[in-house]
Formats: structure tokens, sequence, C-alpha cells
């Protein structure tokens, strides 16, 4: 599997799709980060509009991902993630030079149709060679899995610690550099990956609208989507957090840092607990840490910042309970959705828990993004963004209360 023979790879190396969520994370996160305040700063663009940026480019991640999972069956693996990297190529290099609001809006959006074409197809790729090295005794499927989201992490922490450091040379660079490593991915991947054969089936959208003939599943999403709400958060208020925090851009980057250490070193430890408590009741604390870290954010709000590191400890609280929510909540609520599918509509299932919450985010960020104006300076009126957005999670902990009564009662009946 050279990179010189000048044509694909004939067989698939499971490390090269390892490496490949290293490095596609790093171009990710060296950019999306720094684009709030690219867009309030550069751009001088209103707290609403850098809502509906940043609320569009995820829910055109999110809202694609099924579609991307079905173009990878059709097509093939390989041309579809190379297909992302292109298209994501694109969008960095709108966001670079793009120096009006729409041009921004594609940016972004193609950033995230990329993102929802070349994930599923990673993930596909890397189930079948966890299969096969499992069939042959080597490393089982799970084991691959575990180390993908290891990668992931890592990348997650270089990647706003590189962009941190371009961030003095204008966010033209950041964008520049971030569409020069995913170049690179594209260059290294077209040799790496193997042709696929192609499918003679049809793409099936019947099974995406079945999922919503289940009143308590939809409810169910409807309550979920709320955490990624909430995790958008991390792109929307943090910076505005860190700017009434009388910190800069660079805070980010450590911030950021913050986050992937935790999952790292404690992602699976949380989620052998969430196993032997079980998911039904983790799920409702996971949304309360959430509630719990916009709170924390609404002590501090109201009042000058203190000198020193002091100054980002309301920022550091907000990313540490909100992380740690993630980790409990995150694989709890996947481990439930076979609950409410057959095997042959799990990826329907998935697809709809994904696009529900892109959905949130695009709403809540229209919502939320001419709140926050109000929090980037210290005052009484800085606390109700924080309250607002606490009160979501919040509803949906109570909510999944009642939603997973019966899984509970089921599992209560088996013990």
């Amino acid at each position: 599997m050279s990179l010189f023979s000048l044509r694909p790879a004939t067989t698939l190396w499971p490390p090269v799709l390892l490496g490949s969520q290293f490095v596609f994370n790093i171009g990710f996160y060296a950019v999306v980060p720094f684009l709030a305040i690219f867009l309030r700063d550069d751009l001088m663009l209103s707290g609403g509009l850098i809502g509906l940026v940043l609320g569009l480019r995820t829910f055109s991640q999110q809202g694609m991902f099924i579609v991307g999972g079905a173009l990878s069956d059709r097509f093939g693996a390989r041309v579809i993630i190379l297909c992302g990297c292109l298209i994501r190529i694109a969008g960095y290099l709108l966001l670079a030079f793009g120096q009006s609001l729409w041009p921004i809006i594609l940016g972004a959006c193609l950033t995230g149709i990329g993102g929802a074409l070349f994930s599923p197809s990673i993930e596909a790729l890397l189930a079948k060679a966890g299969t096969q090295s499992e069939a042959k005794g080597k490393r089982s499927r799970a084991e691959w899995f575990a180390l993908f989201a290891v990668c992931g992490e890592l990348g997650a922490v270089l990647g706003p610690v590189a962009g941190a450091l371009l961030t003095g040379l204008g966010f033209r660079q950041v964008a520049l550099a971030g569409a020069g490593v995913f170049v690179v991915a594209l260059i290294v991947l077209f040799f790496c990956l193997p042709p696929a054969q192609h499918s003679k089936q049809t793409l099936e959208i019947h099974p995406w609208w079945s999922t919503f003939r289940q009143p308590r599943f939809v409810a169910f999403i409807i309550a979920y989507s709320s955490w990624l709400l909430s995790y958008n958060q991390l792109y929307l208020a943090l910076p505005v957090e860190i700017e009434r925090a009388g910190g800069s851009e660079k805070d980010l980057g450590p911030l950021f840092m913050l986050a992937s250490v935790l999952i790292i070193l404690f992602q699976l430890p949380l989620a052998r607990f969430a196993r032997q408590v079980g998911a039904v009741r983790v799920l409702p604390a996971g949304f309360l840490l959430l509630s719990a870290s916009f709170a924390s954010v609404a002590l501090f709000a109201a009042h000058p910042p203190p000198e020193g590191w002091l100054r980002l400890l309301p920022a550091g609280c907000f990313v540490t309970l909100l992380t740690c929510g993630q980790m409990l909540l995150v694989p709890s609520a996947k481990d439930l959705i076979p609950w409410f599918a057959k095997e042959s509509t799990l990826g329907a299932h998935y697809g709809a828990l994904s696009t529900a919450g892109g959905c949130a985010v695009l709403a809540g960020n229209l919502l939320f993004g001419s709140q926050l104006d109000h929090a980037l300076t210290p005052s009484p009126q800085a606390v109700f963004p924080w309250l607002q957005l606490a009160f979501f999670p919040l509803c949906s902990a109570v909510a999944l209360v009642f939603i997973c009564r019966p899984m509970r009662v089921a599992l209560a009946s088996r013990g």
C-alpha cells in the first residue's frame, strides 16, 4: 500500500482510518471554535446572525448524516469520503475569503456537509475492518472504535491549540491552514483507501420517516436534542463568556484542551459506571450536569471578573460540567435506541436522533444568539441568557424520567 504507486490501495489498513480521524479533528477544531470570534470582531455581526451561521453549520452536518450514510452504501465509502474532503476544503476557502454574510453562510454549511459525508463513511469502513480483524483473532471491533475515539480526542486537543497559535495572523490564515490539512488528507486517503464495488440498491428513505410513527421515540429525541444545543454553546456562548471575563480568543485553546483531556481520561471509567447504574438512571443525571454548567456561569455573569487566571474560572466550570454531562448521557442515550428500533431500522433511528439535535441547534442559536449579546459585559442582564440555556436541559432531565419509565420497569422486572 504505497503512497507512490499512483493508484489506490487494494486492501484497507485500519490505522489509516484512525489517522484520518486524528487529522480531520485537527483541521476542524483549529477553525470552527474561532469562527464566532471572527464573525463578531471582524465582520461585526450581531449575536443573532452569529447564532444563525453556527446553527446552520451544525444543522447541515447533523441533518445530513443519514444522507451521507446512504450515499456511502450506494456508491462506496471511498468516493464519498473524498467528496466530503473536497466539500470541506471549499467551505474553508469560502470562510477564508468571504467578506460578506452569504459567502460565510455558504462556507459554514459546506464545512458541515463535508463532515456529514466523510464521518459516517469512515465509521462504516472501520466497522468492516474491525469485523475482519476480530475474525482473524486480532484486535476486536470494539477496541478499534475505542482507539478511533481516542485519536479523535487527541485531534480535538491539538486543533484548538494550533488555531490559537495562528489567530495572531488573522482568521483567514486559520481557515487556509484548515483547508491545507484537508488537502493533505484528501491526497493521502486517495491512495490509502481501496475502491469499493458499487451497490445496485437504490436509496431507501422510507425507514427514516417510519421512525416518527412512535410517539415515545419522538418524545425521546426531542428531549435528547437539548444535548446538542447545549454542546454547541462551546462555539457560541463560550466565546461570549471569555470576552465578558476580559480574555481573548487565545483562551479558547486551553479550554477546548481541558474538555478533550477530560474525555480521554474519564470517558471509559464513566461509561463503565453508567453501565453499572443503568442508562435510564444516568441519562437524567447527565442533563442535570448540563443545566448546572450554564448555571455556574450565571453565578458570575453579573460581577466584574477578577484579575489573573481566576477570570477564566466560570468558563472552566462551564466546560468541565458540560463535558462530564456529555460523557454520561451520550453513550447512555445511544444504548437506549435499540429499545425503540428493530435491527433493520437502527440506522434510521440513530439518524433521527442526530437530525433532531441539528434542528434544536438551528432554532436555539437563532433564539439565544441575540440574547447572548447581553452577556458580553458584566451586568444583571448578563445572567438571564445563561439561565435560559440552563432551562432546556433541566426540562430534558425531568422529561426523560417519564419517557424512560417503561424501560426502567422492564429492567426491574428482569432483575
